[in-house]
């Protein structure tokens, strides 16, 4: 297990930004999608890699808590890691941090499926991305 590992690292911008002034959920979702292809993509699964064996990564559920509120510059860290592993499928965490303040202002949990996309169904995890995702484990907080 490496436990947590950086999986996106931003500043907040206007543009992420509601008439709030702080940052918008839509970008809670975005930023955490970004973290999870960076995931997806340390376990070996790489783009030229799905698309040689005609696969892809499907999220079917991602959950969000927001525990606190993330400002116009404020710099922003997400870390992640695998939960947990199926057949088919994996669960990945992620927490995001105001790097300013070290406070963790959301966590995510997005489960994951591995996808025939010529089948248009879902597919055995390959043993050498199960092998990636494995060292990708994390332990519950």
């Amino acid at each position: 297990m490496t436990g947590w590992i950086e999986t996106h690292r931003n500043v907040v911008t206007t543009w992420d930004c509601d008439h709030q002034g702080h940052m918008n959920t839509v970008k809670y979702y975005e930023k955490f999608d970004v973290a999870g292809w960076h995931m997806i993509q340390r376990s070996g699964a790489r783009r030229e890699r799905l698309e040689a064996d005609q696969t892809g990564c499907v999220d079917v559920r991602m959950e969000l808590d927001f525990l606190g509120e993330m400002m116009v510059n404020d710099p922003l860290l997400i870390e992640s890691g695998v939960e947990k592993i199926g057949n088919t499928s994996f669960t990945f965490r992620s927490r995001m941090s105001n790097v300013n303040t070290g406070e963790i202002v959301a966590y995510g949990r997005c489960t994951t499926v591995y996808f025939d996309l010529a089948k248009r169904e879902k597919k055995l995890l390959p043993d050498d991305i199960r092998a990636g995702l494995e060292a990708l484990l994390i332990n519950e907080d």
